[in-house]
């Protein structure tokens, strides 16, 4: 016979806004075990995982809490979030284990008795207002979501200006990690998401480089914006607009852009970038092949050739990574006094994956400023058809202090292959 637990809790209750741990006495029946296989270094960093929720149970999400066991039966209540979509998904954080030998990590899943209810707390949270979209973890910016649209600097052409993108990208501590409008490229917008060699009906389209006046990529709308205990999250509409020699204007392209930000460890945190590009109009759509194109990220004005470095998966560095492929590539620096960077991370199912990668010499502008990205059309076209859907998917790990080449590969291997959850059902 399944036994119902009596625990003594600390439950977080919300009063004037913030938590306040309150000890109250908690009836839990459980509902099913889970076990999470790292059968993979974590080298300290922590993984989400999930489980899909209504395989193991049809109860409401309002009387559902998730334990980790420590040893034995010691337990303590984590943070988990529900994801409703064509199945309920169940999401939490696993750390990394005080001892590396640890190879499976038990959580158990509780219901509680609706009276004995306690209240949410959206640690991380996705704010909108005047133009900005900022995600936050208790109270503190990871990054923001630029959809109004931004104006060059007075006495600079205005067909610079651009709407849709993520400005700041601050790293755990705060550093400021990305640049937009810097005076060698006005069209350079923190991290973004543009396509420079379009054919589409005949035409070449550029929607990179806005000075040409070809095309340009416009926020559009959002189809939803998601608070929560374990991520944040938005979806917004990008339009890429081609402007026509008649004056006219057509939509080319619709993008869907997932951002979902993770609740931050200590000293980095992960957010998930999904593209989805569809036609817009029933002429087909060829990304040519061209030396950049696709999620740009032009970093922070304090880097430079001397205090910056570049190392990709391949084990190449600033020097020898601009052309070759990766499955990963970290840039990290000084900055602000402190040091930061992030690891960019390529899923294995993108196009022409493993991708190219277009990385700024050491000595551009003459200080070596920096500007990477993946660009899976580097090398190749890549011909999109109207009635189908083409993703693509990246994950960035932000962080403070020097990221190694083992804690990247950690972290691309457990977003290639996320960690195997196995239930076992308990009532």
């Amino acid at each position: 016979m399944i036994r119902s637990f009596l625990l003594a809790a600390f439950v977080l209750m919300i009063a004037d806004g913030y938590p306040q741990p309150k000890a109250q006495t908690i009836r839990l029946d459980p509902v099913a075990s889970l076990d999470v296989d790292l059968n993979r270094p974590m080298n300290g960093l922590s993984m989400p995982a999930e489980v899909d929720l209504d395989g193991i149970t049809t109860l409401p999400d309002s009387v559902l809490e998730l334990w980790k066991v420590v040893t034995g039966d010691k337990t303590f209540s984590i943070n988990c979030q529900i994801e409703h979509g064509e199945h309920r998904v169940l999401h939490w954080m696993v750390d990394a284990p005080s001892m590396p030998a640890m190879r499976t990590i038990r959580y158990e899943l509780y219901r509680r008795p609706p009276s004995q209810n306690t209240s949410n707390y959206d640690s991380v949270r996705a704010f909108a207002g005047n133009g900005e979209l900022t995600i936050s973890h208790d109270g503190h910016p990871l990054l923001q979501y630029v959809y109004k649209t931004v104006y060059p600097p007075a006495g600079i052409d205005t067909a610079y200006k651009r709407s849709g993108f993520i400005h700041p990208l601050w790293s755990p501590n705060g550093q400021v990690l990305t640049r937009i409008q810097a005076p060698d490229h006005y069209h350079h917008y923190g991290i973004w998401n543009p396509w420079t060699h379009v054919l589409y009906k005949g035409d070449t389209v550029d929607f990179w480089n806005l000075k040409e006046r070809k095309g340009t990529v416009r926020f559009a709308n959002f189809a939803s914006i998601v608070s929560g205990p374990v991520f944040a999250q938005y979806q917004t509409v990008h339009q890429h607009v081609a402007f026509k020699k008649d004056g006219d204007e057509e939509v080319v392209m619709n993008e869907l852009q997932t951002v979902r930000v993770y609740q931050p460890s200590e000293d980095h945190y992960l957010f998930d970038l999904t593209i989805q590009l569809n036609c817009a109009t029933a002429a087909p759509v060829t990304l040519l092949a061209y030396r950049y194109g696709g999620v740009g990220w032009r970093a922070t004005e304090e880097w430079n050739k001397d205090n910056s470095e570049v190392l990709t998966s391949e084990g190449n560095t600033r020097t020898s990574a601009d052309g070759a492929k990766a499955r990963w590539c970290i840039v990290q620096g000084a900055v602000s006094g402190d040091y930061a960077g992030a690891e960019m991370i390529s899923y294995p199912g993108n196009y022409n994956y493993p991708e190219p990668l277009r990385v700024w010499p050491i000595d551009q502008n003459g200080r070596g400023d920096m500007y990477a990205n993946f660009s899976p059309t580097k090398d190749i076209d890549w011909r999109l058809l109207p009635g189908h859907n083409y993703v693509l998917r990246y994950r960035w790990v932000v962080f403070n202090g020097h990221f190694t080449k083992e804690k990247a590969e950690s972290a691309w291997s457990y977003y290639s292959k996320p960690p195997k959850v196995t239930v076992a059902i308990r009532h």
